[in-house]
């Protein structure tokens, strides 16, 4: 019962690696983000759908001429239409509910009260239930009853403040990292659920926060605000604030990332530069001292690689032992020769849409093998089957609910 980014991608996850996932949707409108374009999965002609195709932030795609590539959103899913706001759909709801393992919502608090669908009122149709919940600003707190997008906590819990460049003003990371991460801490949180109840044979409810999730990710920058007491260093664009060399520099094509991590990767970066006497420079011997000198340390890699390509450089670090790596777009990254090599890229039919190339499981298991079984559904493509075969109703009965406006 989840909609947008971070609850389907939380039960994206678990499908992926096996978990039967219905994703309960609105009959009509669907989750929000099918009507998030453009652009879109253009329908085939045998589909006998007619309008501008699927969403591509609903399929998690980006849209080229030739081909779709896929995101983690929600494949590996069925697709029920129906609306709670009819005591039938309620009923449906709560038949599920007692013979499902796990219920992901991202509801405000106490929305789904009124409908008998609140953590309190589904456990006592199944105890054993794992029941998680979404939120911006979690089920307690003063901010409990503010809606919070990604965007918004982002900017409210410190991330957007540490990103961006130097001298440039705050700005939201590439992806909604906020989302997502929510969606790991979720699914992470849900496994450690399932495997204590097989040890108490009790369910229990999950409080997720996308601002809390957002906090824990501040990682070292909040540690390093807890112990110094004071306000973080701001923004460094590619740079690292106790790291010098640590960055993106340009090159005569694009742009590299150089980091010399230590005073012996430093040496290494030197001597592919051609400038191995920098190393012995008083300026530079030492991390410390080349933070310092961070500005001039930083003005001279950059006049070195401006004299040629990335690939160029590429070439000379190439086996040297210290980090670098190209500025790739996204087209680039995922036509990357690792990218393929290590089976990131997936290609399925979608029912309506023909060939859609998806993102693969990244993880990779010695013995189980996380899969894409199906690609995102069409909106209740899977009504008919779940209610006949997960519930056992008949289809005059299917139909009647259809007809009412219950399912769709």
């Amino acid at each position: 019962m989840t909609r947008v980014l971070a609850g389907p991608y939380c039960t994206q996850i678990l499908g992926d690696l096996g978990a039967d996932v219905i994703k309960i949707e609105h009959p009509t409108r669907g989750d929000d983000t099918r009507a998030w374009g453009p652009p879109y999965a253009a329908y085939t002609e045998h589909s006998g759908k007619q309008g501008s195709g699927e969403s591509a932030y609903f399929l998690g795609t980006g849209i080229n001429k030739s081909s779709a590539y896929s995101c983690k959103v929600n494949r590996n899913k069925k697709s029920l239409g129906l609306s709670f706001q009819h005591k039938a759909g309620v009923d449906i709801l709560h038949k599920l509910a007692k013979d499902c393992d796990v219920l992901v919502e991202n509801y405000l608090p106490g929305a789904l009260k009124k409908y008998g669908m609140d953590y309190d009122s589904v456990a006592k149709i199944n105890p054993g239930l794992i029941y998680a919940s979404i939120t911006g600003y979690g089920q307690t707190g003063p901010y409990s009853s503010r809606a919070g997008y990604d965007v918004m906590v982002e900017a409210e819990m410190g991330l957007m403040h540490i990103t961006g460049h130097r001298d440039g003003p705050p700005a939201k990371v590439g992806v909604a990292i906020t989302d997502l991460t929510t969606g790991l801490y979720t699914a992470n949180s849900v496994m450690a659920s399932l495997l204590g109840r097989a040890k108490t044979g009790r369910g229990q409810h999950i409080d997720v926060a996308l601002a809390d999730c957002q906090i824990a990710s501040l990682a070292n920058i909040a540690s390093s605000c807890l112990i110094s007491g004071k306000p973080d260093t701001g923004r460094w664009g590619t740079a690292h604030p106790s790291i010098v060399p640590y960055k993106g520099f340009k090159t005569s094509d694009g742009d590299i990332v150089l980091g010399g991590g230590n005073d012996r990767l430093f040496g290494i970066m030197c001597g592919k530069l051609g400038k191995p006497e920098w190393s012995n420079d008083s300026r530079f011997i030492t991390n410390a001292d080349r933070v310092a000198h961070r500005d001039e340390m930083e003005d001279l890699i950059e006049g070195v690689t401006g004299t040629k390509t990335t690939q160029e450089w590429l070439d000379i670090f190439e086996g040297s032992g210290m980090p670098y790596a190209a500025i790739n777009d996204v087209k680039s990254t995922l036509e990357h020769e690792n990218t393929r090599a290590r089976g990131m890229i997936t290609e399925v039919d979608h029912p309506s849409c023909g060939p859609v190339k998806l993102l693969s499981p990244p993880v990779k298991f010695s013995e189980s093998k996380p899969s894409i079984r199906t690609a995102p559904p069409t909106l209740g493509q899977h009504t008919q089957e779940v209610l006949s075969e997960m519930l056992g109703m008949s289809d005059s009965d299917i139909e009647a609910l259809k007809k009412d406006g219950v399912v769709a």
